[in-house]
Formats: structure tokens, sequence, C-alpha cells
């Protein structure tokens, strides 16, 4: 009778237990199956945290994000030159991107075009996004279905928003890193509210992937040029850091570039300004001392560009063999017997 009892006992136990996974499991299938008629394949999860700015001084226009998820860069941040920035985040439409920079096109506010937006979305109440125009006007929304913490703030020509995070003062640290940061270059107040965002504790997940996008003022009617800063990362333990890093490389060869300019310009002084400041900035780097050698030696400073040249086929030299093909592109212009001296280090 006993062993019976005790028989029902545990058969009972298992059958609550059964129940309570069952209830558990059909509970979690309500969730998803209510939010699946919001997003698919081409709507991804990318919450995260975020910020679209302007700088009143420049008129340029930037997003910045950080999130745990894949290749956050190819979601999030879209900006256009002359038009505004957005970022489209929690349960992402893209199409909030594209679309917003149309109506922003069209002469929509800020404001204007999340309402449009919003107004025909079913499913707006997962969405969170904001956008900046060229204007300085701002607007952001954060659907009531986005997972806590979630919220946004507002502030004079920028917005911060965020969900999913791990504490609740994600947004008041980026909002007070950003204004702080008042009169540095756009991208580099951008880099410090993300930075501010990650210590209050950022995405209760972790971290993977962050992107910086900074667009100018006005088009130069060529968009595939318009893109002052353009860098990501798509799969980083710390995203934020490579980030930093990519920017102080891409603005690097920014001076590179304006040190070419200079050089078509035959302003040999500020050519050589501009790739000093790279060369500044990454010291290592073979390739910017390779062509500002290679810069000098075309403006008959050979003597110079001999010191620099036998410091980079020292370290690699597969530079000396691209130097001997130089000259039949016309990209190495020199004597044949400079040439000589260059090949002989």
């Amino acid at each position: 009778m006993q062993r019976t009892l005790s028989f029902i006992c545990t058969f009972k136990s298992k059958i609550s237990a059964m129940q309570k996974y069952f209830l558990t499991g059909f509970f979690l299938f309500l969730f998803f199956f209510s939010y699946s008629q919001f997003f698919d394949q081409e709507q991804p999860f990318a919450h995260t945290f975020s910020i679209v700015a302007r700088d009143p001084a420049t008129g340029e226009m930037a997003v910045g994000v950080q999130s745990h998820w894949f290749n956050v860069g190819a979601l999030v941040p879209w900006a256009e030159a002359g038009v505004g920035a957005i970022a489209t985040q929690s349960f992402i439409d893209k199409s909030y991107g594209y679309k917003g920079l149309l109506l922003l096109k069209q002469g929509f506010t800020a404001q204007q075009a999340l309402d449009s937006l919003t107004k025909a979305d079913p499913g707006r109440e997962v969405r969170q996004v904001a956008i900046v125009d060229s204007k300085g006007n701002v607007a952001a929304h954060t659907g009531k279905g986005c997972i806590q913490y979630a919220s946004h703030i507002k502030g004079d020509n920028f917005s911060v928003q965020s969900n999913m995070m791990l504490g609740n003062q994600v947004c008041q640290n980026m909002a007070a890193a950003f204004t702080k940061t008042a009169g540095k270059p756009l991208a580099e107040r951008v880099l410090a509210a993300l930075d501010s965002a990650q210590q209050a504790g950022g995405d209760i997940r972790g971290k993977q992937s962050a992107a910086l996008v900074v667009v100018p003022a006005h088009s130069s009617g060529k968009p595939w040029n318009d893109r002052t800063i353009d860098v990501r990362v798509d799969d980083n333990p710390n995203p934020l850091t490579e980030l930093r890093r990519l920017y102080r490389v891409q603005v690097a060869y920014l001076h590179m570039n304006n040190g070419d300019l200079a050089t078509e310009k035959n302003d040999m002084p500020g050519a050589m300004r501009e790739y000093g400041e790279a060369m500044k900035m990454f010291p290592d780097n073979l390739e910017m001392k390779y062509w500002t050698a290679i810069t000098l030696a075309n403006n008959k400073e050979v003597d110079k560009a001999l010191s620099m040249l036998k410091e980079v086929f020292a370290k690699d030299k597969n530079w000396k063999e691209l130097t001997r093909r130089l000259p039949s592109v016309n990209l190495l212009t020199v004597s044949d017997a400079d040439l000589q001296r260059i090949l002989a280090l």
C-alpha cells in the first residue's frame, strides 16, 4: 500500500513538471508568434544603442551604433549628404532608413517623416527609430513592445536611443557625453557617446559589432563620394575599441588623400603637411611612408625620398619590386640614374 501511494505521488509530481514545461513552452510560443507577424528574415533583430546627430557648425550628420548582433552596420545606420541621418533598430524594418531619407528629400521634417513611417507600420510598437534632418530637427520613437530597458532622449541636434540594455542609464550617459564634447569633430563626439553607453552597461547580451557613418552638410551630386567617414566592425569581442582604431585609420588616409590633392595643385608644402599628419598617426604604416617618398621623388626631392624608401624596403622587399613597375605607368617619373639609386637601396 505504501509503495502504491509513493508511486502515485511520483506520478503526480511528473505530471506537474510536465504541465509546467508545457505551459512555459506554450507561452514562449505565443510570445514569438505574436512578434512573428512584425518581422521576417529580411527584418532581423538589432537590439542595440545608437545615436543620430548633426554638427550645427559644419552641418555634418552622423549615425553611430553598437550591438550584440552580427554586422549591425548593414542594418541600423542610414545617412545621406544634405538630407539626414536615421537609425532603425529593435525589431528592425530597414525600409525606415530608405523610405525615411526619401521623405526628407521630399521636404518632410524629421518628425513628419517619422510620423508617416510609423502610421503605415502595423509593427510600430516593436520598432525603435530616430531621425535628424539637415536643418537639425530631431524625431524619435520607442515602441511599447521594445525590450527593456528601452528609451530615447532627444537633444539639440541629436537623439540617443537604446533597447534591451542591462541598466536604465545608457541614454542619459550618451546624451551627457555628446553634450560635454561640443566643439570636437562630430565623429569623435559620436564615439564618445557610444563609449559612454557601454560604460553604463550597454547591451544586456554583450558586444559584437559597431558602425560609424558621417556625411557632409551638402551633397556633391556624387553620392558614391559623399560619406566622409564610413567604418564598421562586423564581429569583434571589443567592437568599439576596433571602431575607434578604424576611424583613426580612415582619418589618416583622408590626410593622405588631401596630400595627393595638394600635390596635384603643385602645393608641396601643403602635401607634406598632410602626409606628415598621416604618418604621425600611424608611424609604422609602410604604405603611407612609401607613397610619401614616391611623391617626394617625383618632385625632384630624391635625396629625401631615399631615406624613407630604404626603411620601407628593409621591412618589406615587395615594395622595391613595386617600385620597378611604377615608371611604365608614369607613377614614378625620375630619371634613369635616380631610379637606379632607388633600386640600389
